[in-house]
């Protein structure tokens, strides 16, 4: 019977960082993705459903109605839980779209923050965090994968 010592190994010591997430911050970003799209999503329910539950200040240079913003947040949340989820499988392009989706959320809940100030505000830092672990972890993995040469 043949030893499978003497075999060479096919597989990679390490995952290779284009098709696994090898890093923690990549895994708490989808994470944090994932909870940040969940609450968007039910901000903009809120605003859709009960205008009267949001402040409405006057005379703010970014004005759209209440409804608009719901509508806003909810798109966005939806396409965060997406990413999200995208990100968990590891690949490359769910961390592009992450970052993106990621950052459009950190301006929506930015211009957000005259409605519903301190959860808008805490949403923009979840959110730019998401996209420094996204880039962070890239930048990372991709120095620690093995080289082909």
């Amino acid at each position: 019977m043949a030893n499978d010592a003497s075999r060479p190994r096919t597989s990679q010591s390490q995952p290779s960082s284009w098709h696994a997430p090898t890093s923690g911050r990549t895994l708490s970003a989808g994470a944090l993705m994932v909870f940040g799209g969940a609450m968007a999503i039910l901000e903009g329910i809120a605003a859709l459903a009960r205008d009267d539950l949001f402040v409405v200040t006057r005379h703010y240079v970014f004005e759209f109605s209440l409804t608009g913003w719901g509508w806003v947040h909810l798109l966005v949340g939806i396409g965060l839980v997406l990413a999200g989820c995208a990100v968990f499988t590891g690949a490359l392009w769910a961390r592009f779209f992450g970052v993106f989706v990621a950052g459009l959320a950190a301006i929506a809940n930015f211009l957000w923050v005259p409605y519903y100030p301190w959860w808008a505000l805490t949403l923009v830092a979840v959110n730019l965090f998401v996209v420094w672990a996204l880039c962070s972890g890239m930048h990372r993995e991709a120095d620690t994968a093995p080289s082909t040469a």
